[in-house]
């Protein structure tokens, strides 16, 4: 049976090309999202995050939480919807996979470590990659949520190419043969679908490069 996903915060351009992989699939998609619909899921809600209810999500197999941010005055949205959504989920069997961010990758075995505390990682996307980083903590503590947090490669391009292949991995900041961290999002996209069929990544955080 064709597993029913929910896609929230469903405008975005990882977002779309995540919603687009379910479709191509043949997954039974419903989106939400606060403005017009520009997704190609049949089914959409124009429902603001926070005004989603148990009762909005109670019939999917998973959630897929992309709520993003990048100003100063709204990154605070990120943890937010996380912890509003475990909140919805808690004690049920729908998995909820966050899109997450690549900074709190660890960079030692010890996992003491991470690339955002790394001398050339850009300043400028410090304060988002805290934000993402934090919201991962809030997952971490919801021992009651079937969560999956998936973290893209370093170098996340919005208009790479779609090859469907990817490098799976965990916690620890990987490269691929070419010594690289990128993915494209129609990549990423695949990874994400791939984890929902198939994956049982539970209460994880998982990573995935372009192989």
């Amino acid at each position: 049976m064709s597993k029913k996903i929910a896609v929230v915060a469903a405008n975005g351009r990882a977002t779309q090309k995540i919603i687009s992989e379910a479709v191509e699939r043949g997954l039974d998609v419903t989106a939400f999202g606060r403005h017009e619909n520009n997704t190609q899921a049949a089914s959409y809600v124009q429902k603001d995050v926070f005004d989603l209810t148990k009762t909005d999500l109670q019939d999917f197999d998973a959630v897929v939480d992309a709520v993003g941010a990048w100003e100063l005055t709204n990154l605070y949205v990120i943890p937010k919807a996380v912890a509003y959504l475990a909140d919805l989920l808690k004690g049920t069997d729908t998995r909820l996979l966050v899109v997450g961010g690549a900074g709190s990758l660890y960079v030692n075995p010890e996992h003491t470590s991470t690339l955002e505390l790394q001398p050339d990682f850009p300043d400028a996307y410090k304060p988002v990659s805290a934000t993402h980083g934090s919201a991962l903590a809030i997952l971490r503590a919801a021992k009651d949520v079937k969560w999956t947090y998936v973290s893209p490669a370093a170098d996340f391009q919005a208009d790479g190419q779609k090859t469907g292949k990817y490098l799976l991995g965990g916690e620890e900041f990987m490269l691929n043969d070419r010594q690289q961290s990128v993915i494209s999002y129609a990549d990423y996209a695949v990874a994400m679908i791939d984890e929902i069929e198939k994956g049982n990544h539970v209460q994880q955080r998982i990573s995935v490069v372009e192989a």
